[in-house]
């Protein structure tokens, strides 16, 4: 116990129809990076969130420091040197990175707010994580990894004698998990304690002293991260044995072409962005952040403009200006950031199933028929096992996981011909990705067409019929899934000016 900082001993947590923790444990030593692991809705965040303040437990004891505590609120957490950066972001969007990091703590001058000192203060938060970020830039500017890395600096700005990271490589590069790294070894160093909850598992032989397995709201166990495999890690996870393939790519492969885009444009963002989608085939999308993936995703679907270009969904020219244009033309998308765009979290689970087909489920005069929503949500829960105690349980009360697989059951309801994920398996543990694989797979078997976004290489590599690359808003190459390997993909990733590979004329 000498150099113990944290023991949780017995944790309970239940929330309207869920036990979320059942007599939990967790422990933390000082100095070290002990990681969380397990599938979504394991108990993990939920767990961390107890301990944050966020949470008030059910049941157990808590001792901090040889201490037994009673953590009220996140401001007693913070004032007890405890900190936690979120897998939700919780930052607000009107206000810059330095407001966001800063808020309630702001340096005075005279009675008014110091702007320069708080904005001084967050460059050398910044510098010191060697992340170039301009901290008067407005939150709703910046993407979800510079937001990221604000939760992050807003975390390091307390000093805190144990930081805990619910998920934060999830939207990094990584270089950016690289730098990231390095700050939790330089902390490890000075004796802060870590808590680490992550899916990625190859992080953990990288970065963990010890990991502690949940299940269903149950302690497993807790392993010495060098004496255990991560077959053995998974198999504590999910019960079972995960296995890795590649790609499902039929024999003969259709050449009809269901989705072209040429030449496609805006100003700062893109730059004559070209591609093909064939029937039945899963595209990949590669590249870092800010390539530009995201971006012509989303011009594509119509939810943001372009200055040029041509879009055509199969041999007819189309003017998609704004999503409900899309979704005419049967282009779903589903967005890398679920919270904002893909879900409306204060409806229910069968509501925003329900969203994308109201007309289909729709009586005479427009009134909606409960027996069609019920029956369609069950289907879309039960396909993809989507963790609820309810179909009346509002989407923010489910896991960020499961969260992720509600908004893939919403287009999954419409049955769309082209789909766009965009980061699907963001924040979804290794068992559900397997689902969603496993889900993307039957989709192109049955003629589906899917452009894939990942910043995950083994899942481009795991997925991709072909894999289209970017760089700074160009297309820097294209390479079918027979040539395609994490050190090809990231030599055309670096290629600043690289030659669109495939910037095809259209035929006929």
């Amino acid at each position: 116990m000498d150099d113990s900082l944290l023991i949780m001993e017995g944790i309970d947590k239940s929330f309207p129809g869920v036990d979320a923790l059942k007599k939990c444990h967790f422990n933390l030593k000082k100095g070290e990076v002990h990681a969380l692991v397990g599938e979504n809705g394991a108990g993990k965040s939920t767990l961390m969130k107890v301990f944050a303040g966020i949470y008030s437990r059910d049941g157990g004891r808590i001792l901090y420091k040889g201490e037994e505590v009673d953590v009220a609120n996140t401001r007693d957490a913070q004032q007890r040197g405890i900190s936690m950066v979120h897998q939700e972001l919780n930052l607000m969007p009107h206000l810059t990175a330095a407001q966001n990091i800063f808020i309630g703590r702001e340096p005075l001058k005279g009675f008014l707010l110091d702007e320069n000192a708080i904005n001084e203060k967050a460059k050398n938060l910044f510098d010191m994580m060697h992340v170039k970020l301009d901290p008067r830039m407005k939150v709703a500017d910046m993407t979800v990894a510079k937001q990221q890395m604000v939760e992050i600096a807003k975390a390091l700005s307390f000093n805190s004698d144990v930081l805990i990271f619910d998920e934060p490589s999830a939207a990094l590069t990584d270089v950016e998990i690289k730098e990231l790294f390095r700050i939790i070894r330089q902390l490890k160093s000075e004796g802060v304690g870590i808590i680490y909850i992550t899916h990625r598992l190859e992080e953990l032989k990288e970065i963990s002293d010890r990991v502690t397995v949940l299940r269903d709201g149950l302690y497993v166990d807790t392993v010495k991260t060098r004496d255990a495999t991560i077959d053995q890690i998974i198999k504590m996870m999910v019960g079972r044995v995960i296995y890795e393939s590649s790609p499902e790519v039929p024999k003969d492969r259709s050449q009809e072409i269901v989705l072209e885009v040429k030449n496609l444009s805006r100003k700062g963002v893109l730059k004559d962005v070209s591609f093909q989608l064939k029937k039945g085939e899963i595209l990949g999308f590669a590249g870092l952040v800010g390539a530009g993936r995201t971006e012509a995703a989303r011009a594509v679907f119509g939810a943001d403009p372009y200055d040029s270009g041509e879009i055509f969904v199969g041999d007819k020219k189309v003017n998609i200006k704004k999503p409900a244009d899309a979704v005419v033309y049967d282009i779903a998308y589903l967005s890398e950031d679920r919270k904002r765009y893909g879900l409306c979290l204060g409806l229910d689970v069968k509501t925003n199933i329900a969203l994308t087909i109201l007309n289909r489920l729709s009586a005479l005069f427009g009134w909606v028929r409960d027996g069609k929503v019920y029956a369609t949500a069950k289907r879309i829960v039960d396909q993809l096992s989507i963790r609820t105690p309810s179909l009346d349980q509002k989407a923010k009360n489910l896991s960020g996981g499961n969260q992720q697989k509600l908004v893939v059951g919403k287009w999954l309801a419409k049955d769309a011909d082209i789909l766009i994920f965009d980061e699907p398996t963001r924040g979804i543990d290794v068992g559900a990705k397997q689902e969603i694989y496993s889900l993307l797979n039957d989709l192109a078997r049955e003629g589906k067409s899917i452009i894939m976004i990942s910043s995950e290489l083994p899942e481009i590599l795991r997925m991709s019929h072909r894999v289209l690359v970017m760089c700074e808003g160009r297309v820097t190459g294209e390479l079918d899934y027979t040539e395609a390997t994490q050190e090809s993909i990231m030599q055309l990733a670096t290629m600043r000016n690289g030659r669109n590979a495939n910037n095809h004329e259209r035929n006929g």
